[in-house]
């Protein structure tokens, strides 16, 4: 599975090092971390070497729900006030 990031791919990298030993863990912080206890060392691979140069900085953020939610409701009451 190819990293949908350049952060994800850096931190997929840090999270190899230090499953390897090249780094210790306690160096590792938020999500390099959590990679590092939860992924084995080949899946940390095959997110480390997508090559980061399509790659966004960061994954773009879908629309939350709640503001979709609040515009459905507010339209809702108003057709009920009448």
């Amino acid at each position: 599975m190819p990293a949908r990031s350049k952060k994800q791919q850096m931190a997929a990298g840090a999270a190899l090092s230090a499953k390897r030993g090249e780094t210790s863990k306690s160096q590792l912080k938020g999500a390099s971390k959590q990679m590092a206890d939860s992924m084995t060392e080949k899946e940390l691979r095959d997110l480390a070497s997508t090559p980061r140069k399509k790659l966004p900085a960061k994954k773009s953020a879908s629309p939350s729900k709640s503001s979709r939610t609040s515009s459905r409701s507010g339209a809702k009451r108003s057709s009920r006030s009448k």
